[in-house]
């Protein structure tokens, strides 16, 4: 099992509960095909650097799993084939970013952040 992160950007057409079952049907294809949901993050609505399709605005989501290495794949596919989808990346996890995104989600300092002065 390897670990990866998924950022997908959704069309910002989408409703909360459109988004939602979105979120939940990729969550659902992951544990379906034998890889586990080890932390999702929906930043909701952001805008986009440049336009895509039209759109200056997207719904972002993370998601990060441990999956087998010929699951990308089939979820590429997935992807590539769901209209609401604008963009994704699925980058793949090495032990040190595995251990980064569980410090920042239980709000351990890693030390890389810059202390803000007021």
């Amino acid at each position: 099992m390897n670990n990866y992160e998924l950022m997908v950007i959704f069309t910002p057409v989408l409703s909360d509960d459109e988004f939602k079952a979105e979120q939940k049907k990729y969550a659902a294809f992951v544990k379906e095909n034998g890889g586990e949901i080890v932390a999702e993050n929906p930043w909701g609505l952001k805008s986009l650097a440049y336009p895509i399709q039209k759109k200056t605005t997207g719904l972002y989501w993370v998601m990060e799993y441990t999956a087998p290495s010929d699951f990308n794949e089939k979820l590429k596919i997935q992807l590539l084939r769901d209209e609401s989808v604008l963009r994704h990346l699925c980058t793949g996890l090495d032990k040190y970013a595995v251990e980064y995104n569980a410090k920042k989600r239980s709000g351990v300092k890693s030390g890389i952040e810059k202390a803000v002065e007021v």
